[in-house]
């Protein structure tokens, strides 16, 4: 059945990172990304599977009380989406889910802090956070237009991010996606796209 995705998901998300390290360092400190900053952990956005497994990782990890606190505001979370949207209930995977539905959503819970973020600002899953959290904060660019990633960042780096960058961040996006299809021969019964609070809980584990 091929190579299991667990195996498969460390060193992507190891390039994630690495990819932002390099990134924001040749912007030469405009980013204004910084510890104890929590501004883009809140909201509700899509994870993938590969994700989950990551973030099932790290729970496992963590002492009991401090794991069920992240799972108990994680339920809490999914019990407002699902009465918000009913489908939700039978079926948490979003992959056919029309964009702009999901926008609506994600639109609608924008206030929803993750649940894995603490009171005092910090992630209690900083080690095993999806891949879209390692890369966040890179000013986005599109059609020659570069905006900021953030509602922090309110002034956009005078220096562009070099081609080679952009390159490798769409190289790190097509191995995500071929890490997910490697997930999907294994585990053909379900979508590889749900939202973020659905990473947390247990019924959600999708470990080989």
């Amino acid at each position: 059945m091929g190579t299991p995705a667990s195996s498969l998901s460390l060193p992507l998300f190891q390039q994630a990172e690495h990819w932002f390290r390099r990134a924001s360092a040749s912007l030469l400190g405009a980013i204004p990304c910084c510890q104890g900053c929590s501004a883009c952990c809140v909201g509700i956005f899509p994870i993938t599977r590969l994700d989950v497994l990551e973030l099932q990782r790290g729970l496992s990890a963590l002492p009991a009380l401090q794991r069920e606190a992240i799972v108990t505001r994680a339920r809490a979370q999914v019990t407002e989406i699902e009465s918000a949207y009913p489908a939700l209930q039978s079926n948490p995977t979003i992959d056919n889910w029309d964009d702009r539905i999901i926008d609506g959503l994600v639109e609608q819970f924008s206030d929803s802090p993750c649940p894995a973020l603490s009171p005092d600002g910090a992630c209690g899953l900083y080690a095993f956070r999806p891949i879209t959290c390692r890369t966040m904060g890179i000013p986005n660019e599109s059609g020659g237009m570069v905006q900021g990633a953030c509602t922090v960042q309110t002034a956009i780096p005078i220096i562009r991010l070099s081609p080679t960058f952009r390159i490798e961040e769409n190289q790190l996006a097509e191995n995500e996606a071929a890490h997910l299809a490697i997930w999907c021969q294994v585990h053909s019964d379900g979508g590889d796209e749900l939202l973020l609070p659905y990473g947390f809980l247990p019924t959600t584990d999708s470990t080989p």
